[in-house]
């Protein structure tokens, strides 16, 4: 199942591929080793690979379509850019590079209507741009509007970089630029009602201007909380953040209060990166939560 319906709104996986590119501690600093064992019955083998001692994630994209138009949730990585850091397009799986993957569900890239970069990280923004017949990068969505945050495009403008400066540096100038140059993009701030189903919001310690997108329709409710969460193991303990979060304190206060609501809302929890059943219903559970119903998208 790639669809579900959530009220007025259908929410489709964009699968580009499934990656394992750490282990646990390396991923998540701090952590403790003993809480991926204790629950090795159900993170295995869909979020974890204890063989091989890495953390499992997927890169995807997910797909709305909410009042007449079609809403894309992050743009995966660049198929067509050897990034400093980051996988060349010959190095990529096959059906990795967006299009191939939006075709699978029967979008093309003229259908997209607006796109929702949830933060500016590399395997966020990679689709956002096209390289046209003369070599120039292009809104790879020519009827789109791209929404960026406000405190992101502060952040990760070339002139003030403090993170990887050499790899973000290309990212803005061949995902961000493109965007800025052609009038696409819609720069937002705090909060941004996108229509009666759907609001987007900051969220910020991941990145200063990471977003999460609410889903409210009849009586369904979800949240695609972006990079909030890597793995359920942050569910279990909600003040453990990656090591790719900029400000480990504040997405780990931030990641708390987004899921208590979800929890006190019987809200669908859709992460950018989990694979498996991809999305879960939580509950609370002594000083975290537990995965209460998975999706199944798939």
């Amino acid at each position: 199942m790639h669809t579900i319906k959530l009220g007025d709104v259908s929410v489709t996986l964009v699968a580009h591929f499934d990656n394992q590119p750490l282990s646990p501690p390396e991923f998540f600093p701090g952590g403790d080793p003993e809480l991926w064992e204790a629950n090795r019955s159900w993170l295995s083998p869909s979020h974890w690979d204890p063989d091989a001692g890495r953390v499992r994630v997927a890169v995807q994209s997910w797909l709305l379509r909410s009042g007449g138009r079609t809403i894309l949730i992050d743009t995966g990585l660049a198929a067509d850019s050897d990034r400093p850091g980051i996988p060349a397009g010959a190095s990529l799986p096959a059906g990795a590079w967006l299009p191939a993957a939006l075709a699978t569900v029967g979008v093309t890239p003229a259908d997209v209507d607006l796109v929702i970069c949830t933060h500016l990280h590399a395997d966020h923004v990679g689709g956002n741009t096209r390289l046209d017949e003369g070599g120039e990068r292009v809104p790879a969505f020519p009827n789109a509007r791209y929404l960026i945050s406000r405190p992101d495009l502060d952040f990760f403008h070339p002139s003030a970089l403090t993170e990887e400066p050499g790899r973000s540096a290309t990212v803005y100038a061949e995902s961000i630029e493109p965007i800025l140059r052609a009038g696409r993009a819609l720069i937002w701030d705090d909060r941004h009602i996108i229509d009666g189903n759907l609001e987007l919001a900051l969220a910020p310690g991941h990145t200063p201007g990471h977003g999460v997108l609410t889903l409210t329709s009849g009586d369904d409710r979800a949240i695609f909380v972006g990079d909030l969460l890597h793995s359920p193991v942050q569910l279990l303990a909600p003040d453990l953040s990656s090591c790719f979060c900029y400000d480990p304190a504040m997405a780990a206060q931030t990641r708390r209060k987004v899921l208590q609501w979800a929890a006190d809302h019987t809200a669908l929890v859709i992460p950018a990166h989990f694979g498996g059943a991809r999305a879960v219903e939580i509950e609370r559970s002594g000083s975290g939560f537990a995965p209460q119903r998975w999706a199944g998208i798939s």
